[in-house]
């Protein structure tokens, strides 16, 4: 029997409400799941100072998996403040109270459906809200605020996408997303609440208080044991963690941050660590895993001394001291020992443990890593990437890395580098054994690929330039040139001196002829063409047919091969509408395909073009090399440089830059600004002769005014030029003043020397005298004279 219409009504109706009552909830079904119990079982307050002679065991689950059991003190259940349904607007302690939205599911895209608003009071010690705000309300959900929540400020995403400002407040169990259509009132609770954070005294999990009980009674050894024995928290477990060794702050983390990986909350991340930790034990190469840590540890640095305190405690009292999954373990500690230092009070319990272990295991496997280890935490500085596989494997050895340095014009060097070595004492090092000590010019470190070149910093540590190449390694095609490490010439201080017969005289020509190669020696193409028969004859001796060539690119400026091809003229534009609409219709047809063709063949001819031109190039530098029949290596490495000489910028470190016109509306000009020993100039590229030069005593200050732009003040002008390579612009030229003040002779009731005058004594001989990276002066800064 069919319903009648109006039982069918009914019952849509009645569908519908079950509906909205389903997505929105009633008030007595919220209340039974927004119960916020904030007496987390691993924080105290700080100002608690309650004897800790209770057993503290490893958080465990009960047999249902769905709760975290662990014996809690009655100080710790005094933070959940019962509340009574008393009148809700006569409530004494309430900071701020109004009425606010939660969880808005509507918004603009579906504004039939109205969001429920409750009404939120906020005291000193959570944030309640309420059915209503007459008397008696009921009260629906509590989130206990501690110095571990947080919350988020309004966000313009956010009111663009449902037309309220969100206010986000982040607890140990619950996050309350509340909105509100007043940007005003939405700051105003963001402020009370983040007040009432910041009001409360900071928490401390076991771990800590027993950090701090261990290196009270470290002279006791019978209270230490005590301790241990009576806290499973402090040594090593087979069982999962649950929640991690050290409080962190509740919410989740921000995902704009640079890297490919994305993280969850801290705690989340502190959990899943110590899960790889424990897998650890089981593998066979434990390389890749370890790295993996140390890439999340350098990613979240908050999480460096959760992972000390999980090796601290894992290597304590484990079932196998010295089975290879302990050792994995203590090979894991080592690589953190050479790349994050700890903060105070995690060192100084690690320094406990080491001590420990020592004098329990002495001459074991573990003693030889703790003594390893407090020795590289005693030279750890901050690293800007995360050991290599090759340091891995090397550290786990406890073994120095052997570094290969190439030289121009001679051998390459093999430098054994430990994870603490800096680019200053390699180059140190090389300078004495390279018999460089009394040369008057600067030499550094640089790295070196197909595509670019720049010095080393003094104080960058070796390992993080290693891991970089490996990583471009990995990122690089096959037929890319690796990087490489290579000691040069950084600043040229006195060229005619330079003995022929010297191993300085080979740098200086090997750096004479890659600046001729990459186009920064302006000069006739009949010069460059006797240039490359000289460097031929240095090569190979006398010609023969028989002498191994190497390619024109090493030889002879590319680029002035490709400037004598004629440019490629663009394909005319369309000149009326229809003949535009016409060439898009056929540019994917028959048209487009021909057009391509001839694109095609119109490279090739270039392609062609430019093997004639190599040809008749390498021919006339071959006659060339025919007529230094005789020459001895020396003798033509001698006229090379001396042919390079000629050119008045020898010396001098190019730049390309692009000056800022001063009148409006003109566009910048390309230069080379020139760096050199006594003098910065500006060359138009490709003319031998400058467009302006100023000695130091007339630039008054230099700078950065910001990433791409450096700032030089000439007396009474100011020069902006835009480049990529601002900080080495300021550090050669910080170098040469430093240079510059230190062969300076003293003068009678000379004052002392300011920030941009060193001390000559401090400065080392023979090489850059910067010692780590360069700091920008300030923008009154001048030079002394």
């Amino acid at each position: 029997m069919p319903f009648p219409g109006g039982l069918w009504w009914l019952l849509c109706c009645r569908q519908g409400f079950t509906l909205l009552r389903r997505d929105y909830g009633d008030a007595d079904r919220e209340a039974d799941g927004e119960a916020e119990e904030e007496a987390s079982f691993e924080l105290r307050a700080q100002g608690d100072q309650a004897s800790l002679e209770v057993s503290l065991s490893q958080p465990t689950r009960t047999s249902s998996g769905s709760e975290r059991s662990l014996l809690v003190s009655e100080e710790m259940r005094s933070l959940i403040v019962e509340k009574g349904p008393g009148p809700v607007e006569e409530d004494p302690d309430a900071l701020v109270k109004g009425w606010l939205q939660r969880e808005v599911r509507g918004g603009v895209k579906t504004p039939w459906i109205r969001p429920r608003k409750y009404w939120f009071v906020l005291t000193p010690d959570s944030l309640d809200y309420y059915s209503s705000n007459e008397k008696g309300a009921k009260r629906l959900g509590s989130l206990v605020l501690t110095s571990l929540c947080s919350v988020l400020w309004p966000d313009k995403q956010t009111y663009k996408e449902t037309g309220y400002w969100s206010v986000t407040v982040f607890g140990r169990k619950h996050c309350y997303r509340l909105y509100s259509e007043h940007l005003n009132e939405a700051v105003r609770w963001v402020c009370a609440v983040q007040k009432v954070i910041d009001s409360k005294a900071p928490v401390q999990t076991p771990t800590q208080l027993l950090m701090r009980d261990v290196e009270e009674h470290c002279g006791s050894p019978e209270v230490l044991e005590q301790i241990y024995r009576c806290n499973p928290i402090l040594r090593y477990t087979s069982s999962p963690l649950y929640a991690p060794l050290l409080p962190f702050p509740y919410g989740s983390l921000d995902q704009s941050a640079p890297g490919p990986r994305s993280y969850t909350t801290l705690r989340d991340e502190a959990v899943k660590l110590f899960n790889s930790l424990q897998q650890l034990e089981s593998q066979r190469d434990p390389v890749p895993l370890i790295q993996g840590i140390l890439q999340t540890c350098l990613d979240l640095p908050p999480l460096v001394d959760e992972i000390y305190c999980q090796l601290v405690k894992q290597t304590t009292e484990p079932p196998a001291p010295g089975g290879p999954g302990d050792l994995h373990y203590w090979q894991l500690l080592t690589c953190m020992s050479c790349t994050f230092l700890p903060s105070p009070p995690v060192l100084r319990f690690l320094r406990f443990h080491l001590d420990r272990t020592e004098s329990r295991f002495p001459a074991s496997e573990m003693a030889k890593y703790a003594c390893f280890i407090r020795e590289a935490l005693g030279k750890t500085r901050g690293r800007e990437c995360v050991p290599s596989l090759e340091e891995i494997l090397v550290l786990m050895r406890r073994q120095e890395m052997v570094c290969t340095v190439h030289c121009p014009g001679a051998a390459a060097c093999s430098v054994a580098i430990s994870s603490h070595t800096t680019a200053e004492e390699v180059a140190r090092e090389l300078v004495s054994r390279l018999g460089l000590s009394q040369s008057p010019n600067l030499f550094a470190l640089y790295e070196q690929s197909r595509l670019r070149e720049q010095p080393v910093g003094s104080s960058t540590l070796l390992a993080d330039v290693l891991t970089r190449f490996e990583n471009l390694a990995g990122e690089e095609r096959e037929q890319d040139a690796p990087c490489r490490l290579c000691f040069k010439h950084y600043g040229f201080l006195d060229t005619d001196n330079v003995p022929r017969d010297s191993l300085e005289f080979a740098l200086l020509f090997e750096q004479a002829h890659e600046m001729v190669l990459r186009g920064y020696v302006p000069t006739s193409e009949e010069t460059l063409q006797t240039l490359a028969a000289l460097r031929l004859q240095s090569l190979n001796s006398d010609f023969s047919t028989h002498a191994p060539f190497p390619r024109l690119e090493e030889l002879f400026p590319p680029h002035v091969l490709h400037a004598r091809l004629p440019a490629p003229r663009p394909d005319p534009p369309p000149k009326c509408r229809g003949a535009r609409l016409r060439a898009g219709l056929l540019a994917g047809g028959l048209w487009g395909h021909s057009l391509a063709k001839q694109r095609a063949e119109r490279d090739q001819r270039l392609r062609g073009r430019l093997r004639e031109e190599g040809a008749s190039t390498m021919a006339a530098i071959v006659e060339k090399w025919k007529l230094l029949q005789g020459m001895g290596r020396p003798e033509a490495m001698a006229a090379y440089v001396a042919l390079v000489r000629e050119w008045p910028g020898f010396g001098s470190t190019l730049f390309d830059v692009d000056l800022r016109a001063s009148p409006v509306g003109a566009g910048p000009q390309r230069l080379w600004l020139g760096i050199g020993a006594k003098a910065v100039s500006l060359y138009k590229p490709g003319e031998p002769e400058p467009l302006d030069s100023f000695c130091y005593g007339r630039i008054s200050s230099f700078g950065a005014s910001d990433s791409s732009t450096f700032r030089l003040s000439v007396e009474d002008r100011d020069l902006l030029f835009e480049t990529s390579q601002v900080d080495e612009i300021a550090q050669l030229l910080t170098t040469y003043l430093a240079s510059t003040a230190a062969r300076r002779p003293p003068r009678p009731q000379e004052p002392a020397p300011g920030p941009l005058d060193p001390d000559p004594a401090a400065l080392p001989r023979g090489l850059c005298p910067v010692a780590g990276p360069w700091q920008r002066p300030p923008p009154t800064g001048s030079f002394g004279s």
